[in-house]
């Protein structure tokens, strides 16, 4: 027994080294919401119509439709097979698009920068892949914290890397596209050596223990994002001061290395005897703990030919929602299109003003657009670490289903929308908060609700048919809606390309948009009703675990 406990122990420090270097690979992986900061400058360089630029972004998302190849990987390849794919596709994928922007080739032709766009894009599916499937599963009891932790860092990468080029390189576009090719490689080789799938806790105490490390990375996350805030309000820093401010960065990002440092100490100094009775850990238990508890009898107690048929009839009948499903199974359930539909109201409308900030910000009298892009992304920040540790205290206090938040989100975006297309004074600066939160509380809260609708088995499956919403949203609201409504608003340039200037530009666009948000509302409801069941199980399952480990 204590030598399992001490097992145990070394174990969780080693799940949190690796869940350290997952938040790294995630504070880099945002780079698809990056594009604002260089089309302007391909928009130049090619002479592209608006259309023609939304489409390109377009061919960005749609590398995350590929996504569907990283979750068939996921339940095959181990995770650092996985990194290291998706490492290599963005390295090639954004350093073709360095070599076009910085000159060192002539531009290459439409078509071709498609493919390169849409590589890029898809290197972030098998990263995020790699790292949601192992720590989901690590963490399986913290979905909600590690989803808003993890997607957090995402959200705020575009800060990140927005911020690092302003202080580094004055913002300079084949800077930038650098940053995006060669970071992300290096990171990734780094979490492929610590991150792994680890037994995940089986004791009240541990989930306890994990729960305050949890606050841990939460705060130093806010402290991150309000840090990246306060710098972009800091008119025309030194470049001593940007100095500074990008080695305080880097020393805040690497800081969570205490906890698994900690947690490493810890078990090396324990007694074995000590560390035995403070967990109460079974050795014996399993690892595949499902997530609600069987309240049926005890099978050991039933006869042998009673539990052969009994095993027979449960492989025939279809699972209910909170088992594994494949992802057939899933597709069967109205549960999953309403989750997936309302998904695509949210993600879409959100990644069209994202890809088109530039021109959004540029039509509305804007120069430096780099603001904007950095308050979406900070934002954004919020809204997915606050939805993810809120949605499970909610879920443990009052079985509150998770669709609720998204519902919550998709009304006030919808607010946001229409903020923008009245284009007050300062309206944009207030919609690119909104938008931010919001999007980032869909992302958050749909992760786990995945998980929980739908079972783990097959989650890195059915996650990536969920963010075919990216690309399908990316091509419906930016590449068709957006793109069409402006070159309709705009005048022709003597280059080639196009132009708008005024809140006319995209006025419609927003309209529009408010009112699928909105559709998305009613069918977040809808859900939060069809799983208010599932969400009184749950909450029972967490407290007969910690009622059960309390009495060990």
């Amino acid at each position: 027994m204590g030598f399992a406990s001490d097992r145990s122990s070394v174990s969780s420090a080693t799940k949190w080294l690796g869940f350290v270097t997952a938040v790294w690979v995630q504070a880099i992986s945002g780079n698809n919401y990056t594009f604002s900061n260089y089309s302007d400058a391909l928009k130049t360089l090619m002479s592209l119509t608006q259309l023609e630029l939304n489409n390109l972004s377009v061919a960005k998302d749609v590398g995350k439709a590929f996504g569907l190849l990283a979750g068939l990987a996921s339940d095959k390849l181990p995770t650092w097979v996985i990194l290291l794919i998706g490492s290599v596709e963005g390295l090639v994928g954004y350093g073709a698009q360095w070599l076009v922007v910085s000159e060192r080739i002539k531009p290459l032709s439409y078509w071709q920068m498609c493919i390169f766009l849409c590589m890029g894009g898809n290197s972030t599916t098998w990263m995020n892949t790699a790292i949601l499937v192992t720590c989901i599963r690590n963490f399986r009891r913290n979905r909600g914290p590690v989803s808003g932790i993890l997607k957090g860092y995402v959200g705020l990468s575009t800060a990140i890397f927005t911020d690092l080029c302003a202080a580094l390189f004055n913002n300079d576009p084949s800077s930038f596209l650098l940053m995006l090719s060669i970071t992300p490689f290096a990171v990734c080789l780094t979490a492929m050596l610590f991150l792994r799938e680890v037994t995940p806790s089986s004791s009240s105490v541990e989930d306890h223990r994990d729960s305050r490390y949890f606050w841990i990375v939460n705060a130093v996350a806010v402290c991150v994002a309000v840090y990246l805030l306060a710098y972009d309000f800091i008119p025309d820093p030194s470049n001593l001061f940007s100095l500074i401010f990008s080695i305080i960065l880097l020393i805040l990002l690497a800081s969570p290395l205490v906890i698994p440092a900690y947690a490493f100490f810890t078990a090396w100094a324990s007694k074995p005897d000590r560390v035995a009775y403070e967990s109460g850990l079974d050795p014996y238990t399993r690892a595949d703990e499902p997530l609600l508890r069987q309240t049926a009898a005890d099978n050991t107690h039933q006869m042998p030919e009673a539990a052969a048929a009994s095993e027979a009839v449960e492989a025939k009948r279809r699972p209910v929602l909170g088992e594994d499903h494949t992802i057939f199974e899933a597709m069967r359930k109205l549960d999953f299109w309403i989750l997936f539909v309302s998904f695509l109201c949210g993600v879409g409308t959100g990644l069209a003003v994202m890809n088109n900030m530039g021109q959004i910000g540029l039509a509305m009298g804007y120069v430096d657009v780099s603001i904007f892009v950095a308050l979406t992304s900070i934002w954004g920040f919020f809204g997915r670490i606050g939805s993810g540790m809120v949605s499970e205290n909610f879920i443990r206090k009052a079985a509150t289903p998770r669709p609720l938040w998204n519902a919550a989100s998709q009304i006030l975006m919808a607010v946001g929308y229409i903020l923008m297309a009245i284009a007050m004074p300062g309206s944009l600066y207030i919609g690119s908060i909104v938008v931010g939160i919001c999007y980032g509380v869909r992302l958050a809260i749909t992760v786990p609700t995945a998980s929980e609708l739908f079972g783990l088995k097959y989650y890195g499956l059915i996650y990536n048919v969920l963010i075919l919403n990216l690309p399908l949203g990316s091509f419906l609201f930016s590449g068709l809606l957006a793109g069409l409504l402006y070159d309709m608003e705009a005048t022709t340039t003597e280059g080639g390309g196009n132009t708008c200037v005024g809140a006319h530009c995209y006025r419609l666009v927003f309209v529009i948009m408010a009112i699928a948000c909105v559709i998305g509302f009613g069918l977040d409801i809808l859900l939060s009703i069809r799983t208010k069941n599932l969400y009184t199980k749950i909450q029972a399952g967490k407290k007969t675990k910690k009622v059960v480990n309390g009495t060990q």
